[in-house]
């Protein structure tokens, strides 16, 4: 039951990813945007999705909170500086989205607009920065204590959180490619992040052979996952021009496939630790009493097609291309 929770606990955890990821990914590209105009067209590309793709989220942590307290407790207290950024950004993200259509004039939007921007980045680089630490461990002693932060201080992870910065700008990207009119400059723009995300995928992957504490963290099983994100991105180029839902999809299964690196790469550690591998927490150890979980199940099995169904409503409702008849949100 353990396991089959862990599998939930990621599975929420990606499709926040992809449902969020597109939310900061267009907030990224409002820097891209020409006017006022644009940007408030390609947040109404969002607006229908953008609370609602939170949930996740939520109930993500949620998961973490009931289904794995140990590891909750840990996780923050050892990646707490990655996860305060990750937050504050998502919260300075959902703020500045919603107040920027408040004020009247250009360049009071345009300071909201820079906030949206900046909290985008904050988010990304704080939840790529918690994957690179999960995946290079964290001095855990047999206490459950961590020292310090300077684990988070490493070039690993640094560009672990510049990796998932590259993906989400181009998840925004191919978004925007399927939801707004169509623009040779956006499927342009898109084939251009690709090269990019790609660097920054083989930078990472080449400071992770070269780090002694990711090679002993991270496990063969993360070849297949770190494939098929190199592969999905190639598609996302290939099928940006005239294949836009595909292309979308692709993006899609890059950011899927980061989550599946750490989940699988580190399995079945939960945690690990890089100066006492008797204190690395497996996911046994970091799961709940067994009855608890039991407990736990009765409240998912209802919850998880219910959230499933909601989400697959709002795409359905709000299908197609946005034009001048679709509300403004912001």
């Amino acid at each position: 039951m353990e396991l089959a929770w862990f599998a939930l606990l990621g599975l929420f955890f990606a499709t926040y990813l992809v449902l969020g990821g597109y939310d900061y990914g267009v907030g990224l590209l409002l820097s891209a945007e020409r006017s006022d105009t644009e940007r408030r067209a390609a947040l109404t590309a969002v607006g229908p999705f953008f609370l609602g793709n939170e949930v996740w989220l939520v109930a993500a942590l949620g998961i973490l909170f009931g289904a794995f307290p140990r590891l909750e407790g840990e996780l923050l207290h050892g990646y707490y500086p990655a996860v305060v950024a990750a937050l504050v950004g998502v919260v300075l993200v959902t703020v500045a989205v919603q107040l920027r259509g408040r004020p009247a004039g250009a360049a009071a939007r345009a300071r909201w607009d820079r906030a949206v921007i900046a909290g985008s980045v904050l988010a990304a680089l704080g939840w790529g920065a918690l994957f690179g630490g999960l995946l290079q461990g964290l001095p855990l002693d047999a206490d459950g204590h961590v020292a310090g932060i300077a684990h988070l201080a490493t070039p690993f992870v640094a560009a672990t959180a510049i990796t998932l910065v590259s993906l989400v700008a181009l998840h925004g990207a191919t978004f925007l490619v399927l939801r707004m009119p169509v623009d040779p400059r956006r499927a342009g723009l898109v084939r251009r992040l690709v090269p990019v995300a790609l660097g920054a995928v083989a930078l990472a992957t080449l400071l992770g052979l070269l780090s002694e504490d990711v090679r002993a963290a991270v496990t063969g099983r993360a070849l297949a996952p770190l494939a098929l994100l190199v592969s999905a991105l190639l598609a996302a180029r290939v099928f940006a021009a005239r294949r836009p839902g595909w292309a979308f999809a692709a993006s899609s299964l890059a950011l899927v496939a980061t989550v599946l690196v750490v989940g699988l790469g580190r399995y079945p550690a939960a945690l690990v630790s890089t100066v006492d591998p008797a204190a690395t927490l497996t996911v046994p150890q970091a799961a709940a009493a067994p009855s608890t979980l039991r407990l736990l199940s009765w409240v998912a099995v209802p919850f998880v097609p219910v959230l499933i169904g909601f989400q697959a409503m709002c795409w359905w409702v709000f299908r197609g291309r946005v034009d001048g008849k679709a509300p403004v949100y912001w």
